[in-house]
């Protein structure tokens, strides 16, 4: 029987689409198979399944997710009673648990409902379905007493009707009394009590969300622009300097379509980055010319201009009763509540309590889950240097939305800040450094000179060299002003390597020849492969061409020590056309030499060399051909005797079998710098940022 959680509330208007979000972000860590049951439905789709569908890629055929709609379940109430109703959803709600491995349980949500004893029907319905629960008390507008009470009796009402609860969440507290209230509640209850701030961003309709609300035009904008927060409304009607002066970052202007001066003025403002706005929505059915609004789209590109029909007045007043909602068109709103719950929930005491075993599996998403939390835990400093690409930005934004590290983007300031309002991206309390004019320009001069003295590099050469991105962003993460670096969006590999090969270089000694632990005589990398089930480390398959032995050892004893870093049991391939020593030649002989290499110097590796792909990977074949070795059909870092072989054998696996390969991950640096591939996704990006954090996580230099 497939284990349970119950996410539930006490009253509307809780919030509890953040809960039930962070509780699904935390079950797909650990199982692949995670259903999700709504006991009862309002008419209409239902934007909390679809978020959760499209992403966490849920397989689940959407018709077994309601157990009936709440008109159904009130004449079904009235008619046979309350025993009837609950066995019903009890018996639909089974059929989802049989096909998973935990059940995520959304809770009725007291919304004119017609259901007498809201409280208690859920109370009942976690019971028959043998799930924890995790109550939610909403805390808007209430006072720190009020939502201390309320937290109190609604844990007695459940815990009375004999739920098994294993948290409280105070939801939507004012900012100002989150930590009273948290230290207040701590300890008071026999269950956790989590206390999250209310978080403005979350409750702001995106632009949008208010262009279907109001039927508006979209006038000028992109898909970008439209899915910024509208976190204020500033109304125009003063003379454009004290409009300017109201302007308020990610505000919607909201002005009649005749006054092109402010159109224009907020539009400057948003270029400028003085502050970036949400967009502009022009009332009275009026619009500025052709000519002016051919200038708005040159002065802030993608930015939403909306139009309505009615006066300033009533769009006002419709506009203060909408809220954003998280969807699944909303993706920024869910990084945000995801890191809202993150920051404010033991997210690893909350998991045990849930009773989940984890899968055998490692799915794709599973190690994704797992990289971004691992970064968080101990959170370090990442420097972009390609600071105004757009891919960049977006996963700065997802970064920093998650709280995964801190960020320092390189690039000129106010490109990057226009870009970033261009986008909508909210960069938070990033640093963003010129190299061209940062005062840190001379100092890093010197020290590259000093560096490269023995290459006659002068200060006055090596003041013109630190000036590009790469370099300077290195040399931040030498001189301890970053922990990594992650570039090469934009850039080839060479640009994005060789300042570290100059100036940070390998970790001391060469770890094949039995020198000090974690040194390198070579940098390497591995490509973390996610199949469907589990997760394979390939090596080398981006930086040497043609290891000799010595090297090709190194690179095995570098990538199982990181496989071991990311949670990968470490059982060492040495791949070649032969198997044990049914082959000889050069080639074969090479990787013979590299294994007893790694054999002599780390005996406590397993390792089995050489070895065929199919029999290093497939139980049955490693059965005939190597039978009784510990690697064989189990190994899960493979390592290539080239970059011809281990190249196009990651790529026909990750086109073919529809692998996530995460990666390049360069080792043998004594500080992380990770290259991207220039066709990376944002995801792609978020990944290696999160490896480059974990991997400066060791501390000291080797």
């Amino acid at each position: 029987m497939a284990r349970s959680v119950y996410v539930t509330g006490i009253d509307r208007g809780d919030g509890r689409q953040v809960v039930e979000l962070g509780v699904m972000e935390l079950l797909t860590r650990q199982v692949d198979r995670v259903g999700v049951f709504r006991p009862l439905v309002h008419d209409g789709p239902d934007r909390m399944f679809d978020l959760l569908r499209a992403r966490y890629r849920l397989s689940q055929d959407p018709a077994t997710v309601h157990g009936m709609d709440y008109h159904e379940a009130s004449a079904l109430q009235a008619e046979r009673g309350v025993d009837e109703l609950v066995s019903t959803l009890v018996e639909r709600f089974h059929r989802v648990a049989r096909e998973h491995e935990v059940v995520l349980v959304l809770g009725t949500d007291f919304a004119a409902t017609q259901l007498p004893e809201e409280l208690a029907l859920n109370a009942r319905l976690a019971n028959e379905f043998g799930a924890t629960v995790i109550a939610v008390v909403g805390g808007k507008g209430q006072s720190a007493a009020s939502v201390r009470a309320e937290t109190r009796n609604a844990y007695a009402a459940y815990d009375s009707l004999g739920c098994d609860v294993i948290a409280m969440v105070a939801n939507r507290v004012a900012a100002i009394d989150r930590a009273e209230i948290a230290e207040r509640l701590s300890g008071r209850l026999p269950a956790p009590c989590y206390v999250l701030p209310d978080e403005p961003a979350l409750s702001a309709p995106t632009v949008s969300q208010i262009a279907h609300h109001l039927g508006a035009e979209v006038v000028l904008g992109d898909g970008s622009g439209l899915a910024r927060d509208a976190l204020d409304f500033v109304f125009g009607g003063a003379m454009l300097p004290n409009f300017l002066n109201a302007l308020t970052p990610g505000c919607l202007v909201v002005t009649p379509g005749d006054r092109a001066d402010l159109v224009v003025g907020a539009l400057a403002a948003h270029s400028a980055g003085t502050p970036p706005i949400a967009g502009v929505l022009l009332t009275l059915d009026e619009r500025p010319s052709t000519e002016v609004l051919t200038l708005a789209a040159r002065l802030a590109p993608g930015t939403p201009v909306l139009s309505v029909s009615g006066n300033s007045f009533p769009t006002a007043a419709e506009l203060f009763t909408l809220e954003g909602k998280l969807n699944a068109a909303t993706p920024r709103k869910a990084e945000t509540a995801l890191g809202l719950f993150e920051r404010h929930v033991d997210t690893a005491a909350l998991l045990k309590r849930f009773s989940v075993a984890s899968s055998g599996r490692v799915t794709p998403m599973m190690f994704e889950h797992a990289l971004l939390e691992q970064a968080r835990a101990d959170r370090r400093r990442v420097v972009l240097p390609e600071g105004a690409e757009e891919r960049v930005l977006r996963a700065a934004d997802v970064l920093v939305r998650r709280g995964v590290c801190d960020l320092t983007l390189l690039g000129n300031v106010d490109a990057v800040r226009r870009k970033a309002a261009d986008l909508g991206v909210d960069l938070g309390g990033s640093r963003i450094v010129d190299p061209a004019t940062s005062e840190l320009r001379q100092r890093f001069a010197e020290r590259y000179a000093q560096l490269r003295a023995h290459r006659g590099v002068s200060v006055e050469l090596a003041y013109d060299v630190v000036a590009d991105v790469n370099y300077f962003g290195t040399l931040m993460v030498q001189e301890g002003l970053a922990d990594g670096m992650v570039s090469g969006s934009v850039h080839s590999t060479a640009a994005t390597i060789r300042p570290a090969f100059e100036i940070i270089k390998t970790k001391p000694g060469g770890a094949s020849q039995g020198e000090a632990r974690g040194g390198a005589s070579i940098v390497s990398s591995v490509f973390f492969m996610c199949l469907a089930d589990k997760v394979l480390v390939y090596g080398d398959c981006a930086v040497n061409p043609d290891p000799d032995a010595a090297q090709l050892a190194d690179i095995a004893v570098q990538s199982a020590s990181t496989a071991a870093r990311f949670g990968v049991e470490p059982r060492i391939a040495m791949l070649s056309y032969s198997t044990g020593t049914s082959g000889s030649g050069a080639d074969v002989d090479k990787v013979r030499e590299a294994t007893e290499r790694v054999r002599a110097s780390h005996p406590e590796l397993r390792i089995e060399g050489p070895i065929q792909y199919d029999a290093a990977v497939e139980p049955s074949v490693a059965a005939t051909k190597l039978p009784g070795s510990e690697v064989a059909g189990r190994a899960t870092v493979l390592i290539f005797p080239d970059l011809n072989t281990g190249n196009n054998t990651y790529k026909a696996v990750q086109r073919s079998a529809g692998a996530v390969a995460v990666g390049p991950v360069l080792q043998g640096l004594r500080k992380p710098v990770n290259d991207l591939s220039r066709g990376a996704l944002v995801s792609d990006i978020v990944n290696t940022v999160a490896i480059t954090a974990i991997q400066s996580q060791g501390g000291a230099d080797s």
